[in-house]
């Protein structure tokens, strides 16, 4: 995958991330950065990236769908299902990347879904195994290993990128 690839599929799932609530509005500036220092260029973009931590709070819920949309992403609406779908899979590739450990994974989202959303069904049952390991014989790694296994599940899910051929952007 070409840098602006996976640039732009970083910007989504920062996107996917705040929509949801996982992380700080200053976070996606700092990703509309990223992006362009890769080489990802559209006004909207810009116009994103140029906010400060101040004004992040205050304006990335304007400013971030048009962005999106100028670079054919998608802006999941706050507390879709989609969107909770999205930053799940968002997660999972953090946790794949050693940002969390799988038992941080499987918290998180417990904690954001309970056991209601059937994407994570799974893990939030494996979270529930975390709690009660120290009762029983299962070790540790074993629960890992079924949460990176259903982890790399969630990540496999087809996100691509098509560059913009359009010649204004």
């Amino acid at each position: 995958m070409t840098s602006t690839g996976a640039a732009a599929i970083a910007f989504q799932d920062h996107a996917a991330l705040w929509s949801m609530g996982e992380i700080r509005a200053s976070d996606v500036v700092n990703a509309a950065c990223d992006a362009l220092v890769a080489g990802l260029d559209t006004p909207g973009l810009r116009i994103l990236a140029a906010c400060t931590r101040a004004e992040a709070d205050y304006d990335v819920h304007d400013l971030l769908p048009a962005a999106l949309d100028e670079l054919g992403l998608t802006f999941y609406p706050i507390g879709s299902e989609t969107g909770q779908e999205a930053a799940a899979r968002a997660l999972a590739r953090r946790m794949l990347a050693g940002e969390l450990t799988p038992r941080e994974f499987t918290f998180r989202l417990h904690q954001r879904h309970g056991h209601e959303l059937p994407l994570t069904e799974r893990l939030a049952e494996l979270d529930d195994e975390y709690g009660i390991l120290e009762y029983g014989d299962r070790p540790v790694d074993q629960v890992d290993a079924e949460v990176t296994a259903e982890a790399r599940r969630l990540a496999a899910h087809p996100m691509t990128y098509d560059e913009p051929t359009d010649s204004s952007r």
